[in-house]
């Protein structure tokens, strides 16, 4: 681009330089404009190329980021999953450790009633002699003796076996309640296992998705950085372009302008006079300039280009048109020059099709920015514009 654009660059300042010792405009400049005019499209569709790409890679930035906020959402939530997790697997260490403990008492009080049974049949044989339980029972002196002796022992023995048995439900009990708490010891601890190898999946999943936001941001201001270079190219051109048009606009030896004291036609609608009239106060008091009149500055320097004075001249009567000739060809109707009248827009061949335009105000004369003269009324009957004149004429105000 840079090497196609110095090559470019040398034609262009070549054809420049031999304007300045020709009277008029040569076919020498014309080809450098053509040039100019071919290298700013190339350009322009390079840029556009450019925003293009650079869209895409916005609307991937932009999708990248919405995932990446979902990872790092994720991330949150199940790091707070295992913590909780944790604390359930703590919670459940905790609640079989209090469960052993309740084991080891229960059966404590097991043992221990059974050294008080025993204990209790030793006293039984030693109120009744170092005699066995049947012997106690079978000792006694008379039938009463024989069925009190015979209700004790069945009383004592029934209630220490009713305790045994109450301790050994109570214990199968806590044994349950046991296989219970180490059932979901164990699902809570293959759950936080699996929510630890999710974790590692999903950073990884953030490392990637960063890498790929580093390579998009970098792809990014590579794209910027290209459309700037791009546009002070395509700025250059436009420079250079404007300089050209300024010598292949109009032949200099037949762009005399009208008579200064040619009048300014006065209609019956109000507002085509007020486009006709709104320049008669720049005539000899302005210049071309390429862009101008666009803005309040150039208006009050009276600096404008062709285009750029007729927007200007149909907004003094509060119709808004566009600036440059490309639109201002198609606004408005087209209608044959014999039926032109004051008002209208006449367009010209100067260094492109329609290249040029002015306001018509009849009798073959039509104000407008020319290059030489700035803002000044032109003869079309004859001349370089009797030459250029395409013929082409559209009527904005239909009154």
């Amino acid at each position: 681009m840079k090497k196609r654009f110095t090559a470019l660059s040398t034609s262009i300042l070549f054809g420049v330089v031999s304007a300045f010792s020709l009277p008029s405009a040569t076919s020498a400049e014309t080809t450098s404009l053509k040039g100019v005019q071919e290298e700013r499209t190339g350009i322009q569709s390079e840029i556009k190329k450019t925003d293009q790409e650079l869209l895409q890679v916005q609307v991937e930035l932009t999708k990248l980021t919405e995932q990446i906020q979902r990872v790092d959402q994720a991330i949150i939530d199940n790091n707070k999953m295992i913590k909780d997790m944790e604390l359930k697997v703590e919670a459940s260490q905790k609640e079989i450790s209090e469960l052993e403990q309740e084991i080891n008492t229960i059966q404590d009080r097991i043992n221990k009633r059974n050294e008080i049974l025993k204990k209790r049949a030793l006293t039984l044989q030693e109120s009744a002699g170092n005699v066995k339980y049947i012997d106690v029972i079978l000792g006694s002196s008379s039938f009463e003796d024989f069925v009190g002796r015979l209700q004790a022992v069945a009383v004592l023995v029934q209630a220490d076996q009713d305790l045994v048995k109450q301790y050994q439900e109570d214990q199968r009990a806590v044994l349950a309640k046991q296989a219970s708490a180490e059932k979901k010891l164990k699902d809570f601890k293959e759950l936080k296992t699996e929510l630890e190898g999710m974790q590692e999946q999903i950073l990884q999943q953030k490392e990637e998705n960063d890498a790929l936001k580093e390579q998009l941001k970098k792809l990014e201001q590579q794209k910027l950085s290209h459309k700037a270079e791009l546009h002070q190219e395509e700025q250059t051109l436009a420079s250079k372009e404007a300089e050209l048009n300024q010598k292949v606009l109009t032949d200099p030896s037949d762009t005399v302008p009208a008579p200064s004291d040619t009048p300014i036609p006065t209609t019956s609608n109000k507002t085509i006079n007020m486009v006709l009239h709104a320049g008669e106060r720049f005539i000899g008091n302005s210049v071309y300039v390429f862009g101008g009149g666009r803005n309040d500055y150039d208006v009050a320097q009276g600096r404008f280009d062709c285009s750029g004075f007729v927007a200007w001249a149909f907004g003094e009567a509060g119709i808004k048109v566009g600036a440059h000739t490309d639109i201002l060809k198609n606004t408005g109707k087209k209608v044959p020059f014999s039926e032109a009248r004051p008002g209208d827009l006449v367009f010209f061949d100067t260094y492109k099709i329609d290249g040029h335009v002015g306001i018509y105000l009849g009798g073959g004369k039509f104000i407008g920015s020319q290059s030489r003269t700035g803002i000044a009324i032109a003869d079309m009957t004859k001349g370089y514009y009797l030459e250029k004149f395409n013929g082409r004429v559209m009527r904005i105000i239909d009154n």
